[in-house]
C-alpha cells in the first residue's frame, strides 16, 4: 500500500507492528472487532507482525487464527526488541499501533505511528512520540483501511 502524504511524500506501506495488551487485547483477551479488521489489512497486501513481551500469556491463543506473525519477547528488553523488529523489516516500510511506554522508541522508528487509549490507557511519553491519537483500536485499523483519514491528520 503506498500513501502519499502532502509535506511527507510517499511512504509505501508493507508492514503492520501490533502490540498486543493494550492494544488488540485487553486484560489478555483479543477484542472482539481485531480479527475481522487485521484480515482486512492482510488482504490489503499487509504484513501484520504481533510484537509484544504477552504480559498475561495468552498471545498465541488469542491470534492463532489470524494471519498474523507473532514475536514474543522477554519482558526486559521490549522497547529494544521491538525497535529491531522494525528495523529488520525496514521501519521506512512500516506503521505500527501501540499503547504502551516500550512502544516508544518503535514508534521512533516506524514512518507512521498510531497510540490507542483504549480501556487500559496508554504511556503520555509515547503518546508524545506518537504521529496520530486514536481512542481505540477500531478507530486505528480505519485510519489503514481508509488511507486519506491518515492523510488527513498527518499532511504538512
Amino acid at each position: 500500500m503506498e500513501i502519499n502524504i502532502p509535506g511527507r511524500g510517499t511512504i509505501k506501506i508493507k508492514n503492520l507492528l501490533l502490540d498486543y495488551n493494550g492494544t488488540i487485547a485487553c486484560d489478555g483477551k483479543v477484542i472482539p472487532a481485531v480479527k475481522e479488521k487485521i484480515e482486512a489489512i492482510s488482504k490489503a497486501g499487509i504484513s501484520v507482525h504481533l510484537v509484544t513481551a504477552d504480559t498475561h500469556g495468552t498471545a498465541r491463543n488469542q491470534c492463532a487464527n489470524m494471519p498474523i506473525e507473532i514475536q514474543i519477547f522477554d519482558n526486559s528488553n521490549a522497547a529494544e526488541n521491538k525497535r529491531e523488529i522494525a528495523q529488520k523489516l525496514g521501519a521506512e516500510n512500516c506503521i505500527c499501533i501501540g499503547n504502551g511506554f516500550n512502544d516508544g522508541q518503535m514508534f521512533e522508528a516506524c514512518s507512521i505511528s498510531i497510540i490507542v487509549i483504549g480501556t487500559e490507557g496508554c504511556s503520555a511519553k509515547s503518546l508524545m512520540k506518537a504521529d496520530i491519537v486514536c481512542k481505540n483500536i477500531e478507530d486505528a485499523f480505519e485510519l489503514i483501511l481508509k488511507p486519506k483519514r491518515m492523510i488527513a491528520d498527518l499532511r504538512g
